[in-house]
């Protein structure tokens, strides 16, 4: 990526924006291709949900995650430029997509302040390959046009162009000049009047018998075809009213400050929402940074409810063990690319608002020859989700479950221009759609598992976003 020594706010007036975008027009005549540019301008404190929630078009893709914990959220909107990819080489496919983008892009302004410059929001099924009627395809990146996110006290608004050799530059100056003075002096709607608000009628629908499912798999298990298999339900649901997919965010990210509260559009009024609990692997400055999640319990009502309730789930044999699946498997595929990692010996706890899980975090530094990426594609998915051995695990769980995951336990995040970013699970998750919205929730099977508690653990994953759609 070519970063120009220019500035924005500097000199900044139509003509001069004008004649930069000329400036780009004619590199990109010269490599015969359109260039990304991405203008990067630091503006005061601004709620990227709350931007988003101005601008949001239910017929345009968005891209929204935030930490509330860690004060960090970015949210982008629009299609500057984007991919689809599908099979075992997606991940490659969209490495090769980024670094191609990146070799002919123009950014200039606060291309360094925290997310500056071009990312690429990116998602990835739970398998690489799709069925009909999935919402979205196996592997999607794009650049939006608009992207604005917090870090701490410091906010970047960025605008990303395609410029190409016929790019109409007054529309386009005209456009990015609108937003400009709009993301400097940023408006927001008018509140409106309070009202108290009618909870919505539900009626919902599931298909199969969980609890089943559970035994079947328990049967292959004792069988010896795997060790450990997730297995999810799905609840669907219809209301009177449609969804909107950003007010359920709302709820979401105010009931679990740390969790990864997220959506995604794909531009066909159809969103993936959710408040996940589980990173997947996060690099900056070249260190890499994954979890294993899994095992789980209730909160309980007091204090001294709760202790107790944690000390069950350390002392659990059979969750430590599932636990412990994990552990090793991340060890085991993060070993193949060369990594050394660091871990504790005994999973600590994870809190939630309503559940609490055996948690490990895992880092590595990463060699030269190992990007976010290509550990991301060894890692999906993990048997927090799958099973182990995963093949074997991951071959039953269509035929089991009944219904196609999607992005369901899939991968969301984003890569930025130096090689950083951030990857979570997409679970604890719906994908809704108009007035109807399907509900994700699972649980890991291994031996010793009954499966009228796992039907238990679920209905408990189910309930923060029941409760959401709902507010």
């Amino acid at each position: 990526m070519t970063i120009l020594p220019l500035h924005p706010a500097h000199n900044a007036s139509p003509a001069a924006l004008r004649g930069f975008l000329a400036q780009c027009q004619d590199a990109a005549v010269k490599v015969g291709r359109p260039r990304l540019v991405s203008i990067s301008l630091a503006v005061d404190a601004l709620d990227p949900l709350a931007v988003l929630e101005s601008i949001f078009e239910p017929d345009e893709p968005h891209f929204y995650a935030e930490r509330p914990t860690l004060e960090t959220a970015i949210s982008g909107a629009e299609v500057a430029v984007a991919h689809d990819a599908h099979g075992a080489d997606r991940f490659a496919s969209v490495q090769r997509f980024i670094d191609e983008t990146l070799e002919h892009a123009i950014a200039v302004g606060d291309v360094d302040a925290p997310f500056g410059g071009p990312h690429f929001f990116a998602a990835f099924t739970f398998n690489p390959e799709t069925e009909a009627g999935d919402a979205f395809p196996a592997a999607r990146v794009f650049v939006p046009r608009w992207q604005v996110a917090r870090a701490g006290a410091t906010t970047t608004a960025v605008a990303n162009l395609s410029i190409g050799p016929d790019s109409d530059l007054d529309v386009l100056a005209e456009r990015v000049w609108r937003a400009h003075g709009k993301f400097s002096q940023f408006r927001f709607r008018e509140p409106e009047a309070p009202i108290e608000p009618a909870l919505p009628e539900f009626s919902t629908h599931e298909t199969g018998d969980y609890r089943a499912t559970v035994n079947r798999a328990l049967g292959l298990i004792a069988a010896g075809e795997f060790e450990k298999i997730v297995l999810a339900r799905a609840i669907d649901l219809t209301t009177r009213e449609a969804l909107h997919p950003l007010r359920v965010l709302n709820g979401l990210r105010q009931r679990f400050p740390e969790c990864y509260a997220f959506s995604l559009a794909n531009g066909k009024g159809q969103s993936f929402i959710g408040a996940s609990p589980e990173r997947l692997v996060r690099v900056s400055r070249g260190v890499l940074e994954t979890d294993a999640l899994a095992g789980t319990i209730r909160r309980g009502v007091g204090a001294s409810d709760d202790a107790a309730l944690a000390a069950a789930l350390q002392q659990s044999e059979k969750d430590q063990r599932e636990h412990r699946f994990v552990v090793d498997t991340i060890a085991g595929r993060l070993g193949q690319l060369g990594l050394k990692l660091e871990h504790a010996a005994k999973p600590g706890l994870r809190k939630l608002a309503n559940l609490q899980h055996l948690h490990t975090p895992i880092k590595a530094v990463l060699n030269d020859d190992v990007r976010l990426l290509t550990a991301l594609g060894q890692l999906h998915p993990t048997p927090a989700v799958g099973g182990t051995p995963a093949q074997a695990a991951i071959g039953h769980i269509r035929e089991l479950e009944g219904f196609s995951r999607g992005l369901y336990a899939g991968a969301l995040g984003w890569v930025n221009a130096r090689g950083g970013g951030e990857f979570f699970v997409g679970i604890r998750s719906a994908l809704v759609s108009g007035s109807s919205a399907r509900l994700y929730a699972g649980a890991g099977i291994v031996k010793g598992s009954n499966a009228e508690k796992e039907f238990a653990e679920t209905e408990l994953k189910f309930r923060a976003m029941l409760e959401a759609l709902s507010a």
